[in-house]
């Protein structure tokens, strides 16, 4: 019976993993959350309505709809699945233009096959607009605009299909390529649509190779079975009020066995336990996680306006630095860090100027606050500024405002960082004096 307890305890912590990331619109989180939940206990019903929610958030609703009348079969009185499924029944039509966007998008994946881009992106907008929610030709769309170098309507497209899913696998990787293709683009020179090479006496052009001919490929492969569990859904659900006892029976047959099995799993329950400990402390790290997560999205997303900002006349240096100081550089991937190093290259010198003359003039006018703000931007882009003079000022900044733990703290990185500086001997008697007065 305890044993019956610890799986029913778990299966909710991962419905309430699932809701909390459901929340954040982190369907991809969610989703795996949830079938956690539902491998703990299959017959968790508000685990699995929100799992039809989710996959319908997402534009998947022929999946939606297989969970809604799983539940429902398991459930049959007071379960609000029925409610759902009655919604989407009610509106045939609705699921009639959802299908003809399915059959719209694996059409595009065609076009892709076929060069055919252009038509491609017209028939994309309009499966988008006729499924607001349809993730898969949100990314596909972007994908071509990432082939043919439309960065600003890629990024415009990938940041919908982010609201949609915050933590999809494709989406941030698209949005990585898009990241390093921009800061590539300012380092090369656009190359040729052919290649061009000798074979023997005659001169060979070959086109080259297209990469989303290829992912188009791969596509088509798997939408062929998509298509198919669509159209299986859709007979399945039309029929459901004619199966449905049939399956009903089969799931009580299956619960039984799962009874059964569970019992003679009574002896190992040691060994399941330390199993489900391990799922426990996982769980813990679970925020961790999240927190993670939120901070490279963000990072990226800082890293994006940087560089637009960087490529328009409307910004300068400050205002494009005033952006990167947000950027975790820890949470990017390796191109990121190379885009993110180039464009600091670029902007902090002239950022460092402009700050601490903006810094020094507040400290002179006794605007000590705002010199703390100037300066603490120059000595986070470049703490050796103009050997260590930056780094000086703030701490008389710091002291003058009466924050003599601060002072201090920057008075010795003085000392120890700059010895040979002409600041350092003026830094160590005002490092003694805060000292003293803290005594």
């Amino acid at each position: 019976m305890d044993y019956m307890k610890k799986i029913v305890y778990h299966s909710n912590y991962w419905y309430n993993d699932g809701l909390r990331k459901a929340q954040m619109r982190d369907m991809s989180g969610a989703v795996a959350s949830l079938r956690r939940s539902l491998q703990f206990n299959r017959e968790n019903i508000a685990a699995r309505n929100l799992l039809g929610l989710v996959y319908y958030g997402i534009g998947e609703v022929p999946e939606a709809l297989v969970e809604w009348i799983i539940s429902k079969n398991l459930k049959a009185r007071d379960n609000i699945a029925d409610y759902y499924i009655k919604n989407v029944q009610a509106s045939a039509k609705e699921l009639e233009t959802i299908n003809l966007a399915i059959r719209k998008y694996n059409q595009c994946l065609a076009y892709c096959q076929q060069n055919g881009e252009d038509l491609a992106v017209i028939q994309l907008k309009q499966v988008i607009s006729a499924h607001p929610s349809f993730l898969k030709a949100y990314q596909l769309l972007a994908l071509i605009y990432l082939h043919t170098e439309q960065y600003p309507h890629a990024r415009q497209i990938l940041r919908t299909a982010r609201k949609l899913d915050a933590t999809n696998d494709i989406t941030l990787r698209y949005m990585h390529e898009l990241v390093q293709r921009k800061g590539r683009r300012r380092r090369e020179k656009k190359k040729d649509d052919a290649v061009e090479y000798s074979l023997g006496n005659e001169t060979i052009i070959q086109p080259k190779h297209s990469r989303i001919r290829e992912m188009a490929g791969q596509l088509a492969v798997a939408n062929i079975f998509i298509g198919a569990a669509i159209g299986a859904a859709v007979i399945w659900f039309l029929v459901a009020p004619a199966v449905a006892q049939s399956r009903a029976d089969r799931m009580n047959d299956q619960m039984r066995e799962y009874s059964e099995e569970i019992k003679s799993l009574e002896a190992q329950v040691s060994a399941q336990t330390r199993t489900l400990d391990n799922y426990r402390a996982s769980g813990e790290n679970a925020e961790d996680a999240a927190q993670q997560t939120q901070t490279t999205r963000d990072s990226y997303e800082s890293l994006l306006t940087a560089q637009d900002q960087y490529d328009s006349p409307d910004y300068g240096d400050a205002d494009v630095a005033e952006t990167l100081l947000k950027v975790s550089r820890d949470s990017l991937g390796a191109n990121a860090q190379a885009a993110y190093d180039e464009l600091s290259a670029a902007v902090y010198p002239g950022a460092c100027d402009t700050y601490f003359a903006t810094g020094s003039e507040a400290l002179n006018a006794e605007d000590y606050q705002g010199a703390v703000d100037a300066l603490s931007k120059v000595v986070r882009m470049d703490e050796g500024y103009n050997s260590g003079q930056a780094l000086f000022y703030l701490a008389q900044a710091y002291q003058e405002s009466g924050d003599n733990d601060n002072a201090a703290t920057y008075y010795q990185r003085v000392v120890e960082g700059y010895a040979d500086s002409e600041y350092a001997a003026e830094a160590q008697t005002n490092l003694d004096e805060v000292s003293r007065a803290a005594q």
